[in-house]
């Protein structure tokens, strides 16, 4: 390959990096995640989103979100917790919603910010000053992404290391530029390593062959390209999973590289028992585990 140096996703890599599960942990070795999503228009998201924690073996998952968001979600997967914050419009997080969020973020080893937070001009303002000042790891995915992209220069002055999971229509937002084609390989490799470098995060360029970048010049690329995964929610999935390894204490390049296998070998495990065509997010979701079971034992495909 010209130009720039990867290295593939493999399992060997992925089994390393995956965090231990000893016999006798408890839940709080593996850490809390708090997730920032969903809207009266998209409340599945945040519910996804916190599957792909939970599935990715965090210890405790915490959705904060809009009263009527929450009213909606809490008690189908009764293993969440909930943050239930005021709201100025039916899913609509008020101010003081965002100032209960600012305050207890500490609490938490890791949070995943955006899916389905929705566009609104306030909601965007108030997940840039959230994201401008954490102090724990955070994933900034969908509408997060979108909300740093409507500031200028949005990436100067972050005090918390990110993981950024942009599909190439955020990334052209966040770059102000057309993406690369998601048929050449070598330009997703080269614009997410420029990306990274320019922004000083981590940046995992999803798609088919999804590509994981570090600040440092470091890339992986994935193997793994199904249809079976082109279909709504996987990216909320794909969020979670990379929030569960950063509370588990994984640095945010080794928690975006597990993520992305482990989201990978779910999804061909999905292709292979239900088809091609028809798969949902929480099918994959579903085998998060065996996944990951599979890499540690180096079984996946």
């Amino acid at each position: 390959m010209t130009g720039i140096q990867a290295r593939n996703l493999t399992q060997r890599w992925v089994a390393m990096h995956l965090p231990e599960r000893p016999v006798r942990a408890h839940k709080g070795d593996f850490g809390r995640v708090l997730v920032v999503a969903g809207s009266t228009e998209y409340p599945g998201a945040a519910m996804l989103t916190a599957l792909g924690a939970m599935r990715s073996g965090a210890g405790l998952v915490r959705v904060a979100a809009a009263e009527s968001v929450a009213a909606r979600l809490a008690g189908l997967v009764p293993e969440l917790t909930w943050m239930v914050l005021d709201e100025e419009a039916p899913g609509l997080i008020a101010p003081s919603g965002w100032r209960r969020v600012t305050t207890e973020v500490s609490q938490h080893d890791a949070v995943v910010i955006g899916p389905g937070l929705g566009a609104q001009p306030a909601t965007q303002r108030r997940t840039r000053n959230l994201v401008t000042g954490l102090t724990v790891p955070a994933v900034v995915d969908a509408d997060g992404l979108n909300a740093l992209a409507s500031g200028g220069n949005w990436w100067t002055g972050l005090g918390a290391s990110l993981v950024l999971t942009p599909h190439p229509g955020e990334f052209a937002r966040l770059t102000n530029a057309d993406a690369p084609s998601s048929d050449d390989d070598e330009a997703r490799l080269t614009a997410a390593r420029d990306a990274a470098l320019r922004w000083q995060q981590v940046v995992v360029l999803k798609g088919a062959n999804t590509v994981v970048a570090d600040p440092d010049g470091d890339v992986l690329r994935s193997a793994v390209s199904s249809p079976a995964m082109a279909t709504a929610g996987t990216g909320d999935l794909l969020a979670g999973s990379v929030g569960a390894f950063l509370a588990a204490g994984m640095p945010p390049f080794e928690a975006a590289g597990c993520a992305v296998a482990v989201h990978g070998a779910a999804g061909l495990l999905a292709e292979d028992r239900i088809g091609r065509a028809g798969v949902m997010a929480r099918d994959i979701a579903a085998l998060f585990p065996e996944a990951i079971e599979q890499l540690r034992a180096g079984r996946s495909r």
